[in-house]
């Protein structure tokens, strides 16, 4: 203890001796220090370093999604190939449409039936994934502006919920192999039919996981072979 003590004044006697120049400097490497590593903070302190770091990340994952989000708007073929299909079901698939927002639920994005596609900008993997993610939701836009969706109507959901896994890239070999599920055997028909039911699962008419796969089944051969407005499976 008396070592500590007198290492303590050492110290102290050290950064007493210094120049205020030098003194400022080491001030702020030492506050610099404290909010990189979190080492000699009080709790109050830690707790505003962390929300504040929170913050930061939130920001720069937003930005990020806006920016790819932008990007994607005008070079990625699928994305500019539904929003112009969009425009002639009467549909502006505008950035002010597509917002990235910050998401609880384990799902990179979502369409709501007033229009609007989010985009979870902190479930994002890549600039890949985001794309397939726009792609998804747009095919749902596309449905709603064509088809009497009734979206609490599990049937009706378990159609677009095919129709958008297998058509937009949702299911491919890739995005299957990143999910460690990669399959030979008309692997896509399994991939479709499993991603749609864990969207219907989330559905308020949903009752059971037992009743999603019967409304996936019920549907999945007229909704599968559905491409609009693609020529195929993308």
């Amino acid at each position: 203890m008396a070592d500590s003590a007198d290492k303590k004044d050492q110290y102290q006697q050290q950064y007493l001796a210094m120049d205020p120049g030098e003194r400022s400097q080491f001030d702020s490497w030492l506050q610099a220090f404290k909010q990189t590593t979190g080492l000699g903070l009080s709790p109050e302190q830690l707790a505003k370093r962390n929300v504040q770091r929170a913050f930061e990340r939130d920001e720069k994952d937003c930005k990020r999604c806006e920016k790819w989000r932008n990007e994607l708007m005008k070079t990625s073929p699928v994305v500019r190939f539904m929003a112009e299909k969009l425009k002639y079901s009467g549909y502006e698939a505008t950035a002010e449409k597509m917002p990235c927002v910050k998401c609880s639920e384990m799902r990179s994005g979502g369409f709501t039936p007033d229009g609007t596609i989010q985009l979870c900008y902190n479930k994002l993997a890549d600039r890949w994934h985001l794309e397939t993610t726009m792609a998804h939701e747009m095919i749902h836009a596309y449905d709603q502006q064509n088809f009497n969706i009734d979206w609490y109507n599990l049937e009706h959901h378990a159609c677009a919920e095919i129709r958008a896994a297998s058509l937009s890239g949702d299911c491919s070999w890739f995005q299957e192999f990143m999910r460690a599920k990669v399959g030979f055997f008309k692997h896509h028909q399994v991939c479709v039919k499993r991603r749609a039911v864990l969207s219907l699962l989330a559905n308020p008419s949903c009752k059971s996981r037992k009743h999603a796969e019967a409304a996936v089944n019920k549907v999945f051969d007229s909704c599968f072979t559905d491409t609009r407005p693609f020529d195929e499976i993308y």
